[in-house]
C-alpha cells in the first residue's frame, strides 16, 4: 500500500515580522511549523527552534578525515619503500602537506553537501506546497508559513490556530495517497 503524503495547512503573509511571530506562537502551542520565504528572514532560526549543528559537524569530520588520510596516503609507500634521495627525511611533512591540504579541502566539501542533502531529504523533486494556488509567491514577494497535519492531529483546530495569526489566506495541501 502506498504511503499517505502528509496534508499541509499554508498561510500566506504578506510581510516578515508577522510571520515569524505566527511560528512562534504556533510552536508554542506544539505545531509543526515550517517558514517558505523569498529571501533570509533574520530571526528565522531562532523562531523555528534550529538548534542543528549536523552539517558543520559533518565538514570538520570529513575535512578531518580527508586531512589524515591524505597525509597516511604518503607516509605509507614511503615508510614501506624507502628511498633515499638527496638526505630527503622518510617523513617530509613540508613536502606532504599540498596533497593534505588538498584532501581535506575535498573531503569536507563533499561530507558536507552529502550530509545536507540527506538532512533536507534531497533530491525531492515535487512536495505537495508546489500545489498551493499561491504557492510561487514564496520566491518573489511573500511569506508563508505551513503546518504538517501528521500523527492524527486537527485539521479544525490547525485551521483555527492558523486563522489566529492572521494570514491574508489558508489553503489545504496534499494528504493524497501518491501514484
Amino acid at each position: 500500500m502506498p504511503k499517505l503524503e502528509p496534508a499541509f495547512l499554508v498561510g500566506e503573509f504578506p510581510n516578515p515580522e508577522p510571520m515569524l511571530a505566527a511560528t512562534r506562537t504556533l510552536r508554542e502551542e506544539g505545531w509543526k511549523v515550517e517558514l517558505y520565504t523569498p529571501f533570509p528572514v533574520k530571526g528565522m532560526k531562532e523562531a523555528l527552534g534550529f538548534t542543528g549543528r549536523t552539517v558543520p559537524h559533518a565538514f570538520v569530520i570529513g575535512g578531518i578525515v580527508g586531512a589524515v588520510g591524505g597525509f597516511l596516503m604518503q607516509v605509507y609507500p614511503n615508510i614501506v619503500y624507502p628511498l633515499d634521495i638527496g638526505g630527503r627525511p622518510m617523513v617530509a611533512v613540508p613536502a606532504f602537506m599540498m596533497i593534505t591540504f588538498e584532501l581535506l579541502v575535498l573531503c569536507s566539501v563533499l561530507t558536507g553537501i552529502a550530509t545536507m542533502f540527506a538532512k533536507n531529504r534531497l533530491p525531492r523533486l515535487h512536495h505537495p506546497l508546489f500545489d498551493a494556488t499561491r504557492f510561487h509567491l514564496a520566491s518573489d514577494n511573500r511569506f508563508f508559513v505551513s503546518l504538517a497535519l501528521v500523527d492524527g492531529a486537527d485539521e479544525a483546530k490547525a485551521r483555527s490556530a492558523l486563522e489566529r495569526q492572521g494570514p491574508s489566506s489558508i489553503e489545504k495541501v496534499g494528504g493524497e495517497v501518491p501514484e
